[in-house]
């Protein structure tokens, strides 16, 4: 093996966390080291947002192609084509990918599953690394339901697989209705799919606004997509659809060599971290899914980058304003959000009041034929 490289910072992961945190890393004039065992991007580039945005463009343009009448326009019958967007998506997803190595110039890349030997050094294939600060920014992977249903990439598919499949199914069952499987039931959907969406809680998008959860409900029954809330799935069921997608969360990765006999302590399934993002071990951190707090790409790249912050500024240190995490699901219709919802206001004996307005008092909803949805305020 050769001579340890020596570092101000090593990062695990190089997804949005890593990524971010590599970036400010290196703009504060640290020598920083970044470490990927798959993919430059992460969940978000390669398999999440990025592939799901670029299916959900292509299925609203079908959809709009076939709905085109109502606008005064005709033409000829839509095809959708399954490879051809799936290439579109891979070419985005390679120019992303270039853009983000010119971001990271100046920043030494690693590829190789990392090790972790000590508190400051990391194996990552033949080379050595010696770090002051160590960063765990190794994200998440989808989560299975343990002893029922297994992803084999055919017919029961992960968010992974989904986008990679041959075509679209004729049917499809989803398993979760959370983010992931609201925004796949209105892609699928709207290229001609028979979907039926399973959530085992009282609403779909748990912990998202009761109202808005109905009026997406609402939404979706009109489009043909069977919602089944308070429900769960048995597997004589799965017979009856082409294909299965699990969509019930993800789980932290957190299978790093060398981090159990390190110490670094493990609450549950995820790195427990305080509030400054640091674990029990003091030049340790992590940031984004890994810590199991909110999975989005927005909050892991600020996590990333609040916990360089903390490292350069110890007597310093900042934390996050959780409430205040701005949030969007590509459904259809779309849903954005940011700070309480009515019931978290509730819940803390807040005196609010409720301001409204609906879209089909809006000329250009009207016009663009997009009048089902509304604005909601929180106010004390």
């Amino acid at each position: 093996m050769l001579k340890a490289m020596e570092y101000d910072l090593a990062v695990i992961g190089a997804g949005w966390a890593g990524i971010s945190a590599a970036r400010y890393a290196k703009a504060q004039g640290i020598k920083v080291a970044l470490l990927e065992k798959d993919w430059l991007g992460g969940t978000c580039l390669n398999r999440g947002c990025i592939p799901t945005k670029t299916f959900l463009q292509s299925a609203r343009v079908f959809s709009l192609v076939h709905s085109c009448k109502r606008f005064g326009v005709e033409v000829g019958s839509a095809k959708f084509y399954f490879k051809e967007v799936q290439a579109r998506s891979q070419m985005i997803i390679k120019q992303l990918s270039q853009g983000l190595n010119s971001l990271l110039s100046g920043v030494d890349f690693f590829s190789g599953e990392a090790e972790v030997l000590d508190a400051t050094s990391l194996k990552v294939a033949d080379r050595r690394i010696r770090a002051k600060n160590i960063l765990i920014a190794s994200g998440s992977s989808p989560k299975g339901l343990e002893g029922v249903f297994g992803f084999e990439g055919k017919k029961i598919v992960s968010s992974d697989e989904i986008f990679l499949q041959e075509d679209v199914p004729e049917s499809l069952l989803i398993i979760g209705g959370g983010v992931i499987g609201c925004e796949c039931a209105s892609i699928f959907s709207s290229l001609g799919c028979k979907v039926t969406l399973v959530e085992k809680m009282p609403q779909l998008l748990p912990g998202f606004d009761r109202e808005i959860s109905q009026r997406l409900v609402n939404s979706f029954k009109k489009r043909g997509i069977i919602v089944r809330i308070n429900s769960t799935v048995s597997p004589n069921e799965l017979s009856g659809f082409e294909r299965v997608l699990v969509s019930v969360g993800r789980v932290p990765n957190i299978n790093i060599s060398g981090l159990n006999k390190l110490g670094v302590n493990l609450e549950g399934n995820r790195i427990n971290v305080d509030k400054f993002l640091m674990t029990n071990i003091p030049n340790i951190y992590a940031a984004g899914d890994c810590t199991a707090q909110i999975l989005m790409a927005n909050y892991a790249a600020a996590q990333g980058r609040l916990a360089v912050w903390n490292i350069i500024h110890p007597q310093k240190p900042r934390n996050l304003a959780v409430q205040n995490v701005p949030n969007c699901i590509f459904t259809v219709p779309e849903i954005a959000s940011v700070g309480m919802t009515v019931k978290e206001a509730e819940s803390q004996g807040i005196s609010f009041k409720i301001h409204r307005f609906d879209f089909f008092g809006s000329a250009m909803a009207r016009i663009l034929d997009e009048a089902e949805g509304f604005i909601k305020i929180i106010s004390e």
